[in-house]
């Protein structure tokens, strides 16, 4: 997310002429020691803020070939979800300093011939204030909030046990995910995954994109995000609901920001039956007489 700027600064211009190509060389070197800084702290496995597991807990003999499996399961899902339609809803909301919001309403649905596009179903004009939504911002509403690690992209990702934990009824495994190095034009989720022990299925994420993009004075910061699955149909668990709450620390002042993204009414395609009830994972907003989260208030 891009920092706006809407104050009228009068540009004073001081033309020097005895900059020392040592002093211009030294500033890049800086530059770049600054850039692999910021590399290394979005890099490697790491849980999100608060979700570690508090005391040590010793892997499990077969802790590769659970994340083998879990990543195997997601590549099944992928295909599995590509051939589904669904609606979904995206809220952004500029809270602070000046509010402001951007709404966008879509169906992923097929043409008779069995083209799958996204059909835009309500735009109003944004009016955000304190920021503006990138094309790294579009892309990580596609593909990283609702984050699928893929066999395919396991090799991209360091991924550690982090421990077992109790979700209401589920028993999950626990990993920090952390891509292994950032390549350029590629965007990655960093943070915490949780595994249904039974399933071997993603069902919960939290963490954030990565990299942040920083430029000189322009700053291209993308908040933390928690994403809930529902179990749909089978073994499958797809992406019901997102929600983030975060400040992004722009060097000019912070910007305090609210995601909500809701993904409904999935349905195989063909089909013209709604599917069954669903299992929420715990946690989720819901409404007991819905299989679909709430709205957060």
């Amino acid at each position: 997310m891009w920092l706006r700027n809407f104050a009228h600064i009068a540009l004073i211009v001081l033309i020097s002429f005895c900059i020392s190509s040592a002093a211009s060389g030294a500033q890049r070197s800086k530059d770049k020691d600054k850039d692999k800084d910021q590399e290394g702290s979005q890099t490697g496995a790491q849980c999100a803020a608060g979700t570690a597991s508090s005391e040590a807990q010793p892997a499990p003999s077969n802790a590769a070939d659970i994340i083998r499996q879990f990543a195997q399961h997601e590549s099944d899902f992928r295909l599995a979800r590509d051939n589904y339609t669904y609606t979904q809803e995206v809220l952004v909301e500029d809270l602070a300093p000046n509010r402001g919001e951007y709404r966008l309403n879509s169906e992923i649905v097929f043409t008779p011939q069995g083209r799958r596009y996204e059909a835009i179903t309500y735009a109003p004009q944004p009016n955000l204030q304190d920021f503006t939504l990138s094309p790294e911002d579009m892309k990580d509403l596609e593909n990283i909030q609702p984050f699928v690690l893929t066999a395919e992209d396991l090799s991209k990702y360091e991924v550690q046990f982090s421990g077992q934990e109790k979700l209401d009824e589920l028993n999950t495994y626990k990993f920090c995910v952390g891509p292994k190095r950032i390549e350029k034009n590629q965007r990655y989720f960093l943070g915490t995954v949780w595994v249904d022990g039974r399933d071997l299925a993603v069902v919960k994420t939290d963490g954030k994109a990565v990299p942040d993009i920083v430029k000189g004075d322009n700053q291209n910061l993308f908040p933390r995000f928690v994403t809930y699955r529902e179990n749909i149909e089978g073994t499958f668990w797809f992406p019901t609901y997102t929600r983030a709450d975060d400040v992004l620390h722009f060097r000019q002042g912070d910007v305090h920001m609210r995601m909500t993204v809701r993904y409904k009414n999935y349905k195989r395609f063909g089909s013209t039956i709604q599917l069954g009830k669903s299992t929420a994972v715990p946690g989720t907003p819901s409404n007991p007489t819905q299989t679909q989260p709430a709205p957060a208030k």
